[in-house]
């Protein structure tokens, strides 16, 4: 049976962060996810963590300036300083709260840097992170964004992802497949599952389109979810699927597709 874990970016937004780690628990999640936990402290993270039962399944490394639009730094050429420190950040995050799963995000680079050049950035950084994080026992992690939600983003495609963890080589580099950005792609998601399934280290979900609950809801999108979940249990995937969806009204309400897996 699939393992969900609540991400609390996207879930029980009407409840301030941390109110949502009870609210997480109560619903039936074991799990949680939380994209840049950098502006609260550590024990207060942890804390309620211990205070709840829950597990910190997956972090995000610091992304560079959100504000000004940045979606990490990892290919970008001449950030490699600030990207060395950023991973020292998230290690530190990462040990507090027991996470194992680092999400490493390539970033968009500028229209003057050619796509190779971001390419080779991304891999030097990517082995300098698979190696350190090693030594902490922490996964790094590649995801793929698609074009219509990440513009300019370097990786957007499974292939892409692939090509890059091929491209470094590294034991302790894997892939974080979103199912939504994958169908979004067009990817044919159980066949996407069974064809990466030696490199996935993680997965996510939302519906498509519009990115809410996975749901019946979802129809337009052509996607039987039970049906996926089902060939993502026979694949032989033991990890976490983060829930990284928009509720389309309040999260608890919107459970009802996750009631067959212990959930709501």
């Amino acid at each position: 049976m699939p393992r969900f874990a609540a991400n609390l970016w996207f879930l029980f937004q009407e409840l301030p962060m941390p109110e949502r780690f009870g609210a997480a628990a109560e619903a039936g999640f074991r799990g949680v996810e939380m994209q840049f936990p950098y502006q609260w402290p550590q024990g207060d993270l942890s804390g309620r963590l211990a205070e709840h039962g829950l597990q910190q399944v997956l972090i995000n490394a610091p992304p560079g300036d959100r504000d000004k639009g940045e979606r990490g730094i990892a290919a970008l050429p001449g950030r490699e300083r600030e990207f060395r420190d950023s991973i020292a950040i998230a290690l530190d995050y990462a040990g507090a709260l027991g996470c194992r799963n680092l999400h490493v995000m390539a970033g968009i680079p500028g229209a003057s840097t050619p796509r190779e050049r971001a390419l080779a950035t991304f891999a030097d950084n990517l082995l300098f992170a698979a190696e350190t994080c090693g030594r902490n026992g922490v996964r790094v992690l590649v995801e793929a964004l698609n074009a219509a939600d990440a513009p300019g983003y370097l990786i957007g495609t499974t292939a892409a992802a692939r090509a890059v963890i091929e491209r470094v080589g590294h034991a302790n580099l894997y892939m974080q497949y979103d199912l939504y950005h994958g169908a979004m792609n067009g990817d044919d998601l159980a066949g996407a599952v069974r064809e990466n399934i030696d490199v996935i280290g993680h997965m996510q979900v939302a519906g498509v389109p519009g990115r809410h609950e996975p749901t019946a809801a979802a129809a337009a999108g052509g996607i039987d979810w039970p049906a996926v979940f089902a060939a993502i249990d026979a694949a032989g995937y033991a990890g976490w699927i983060g829930c990284e969806y928009r509720p389309t009204g309040g999260t608890r309400e919107g459970l009802g597709w996750a009631r067959a897996y212990g959930i709501g």
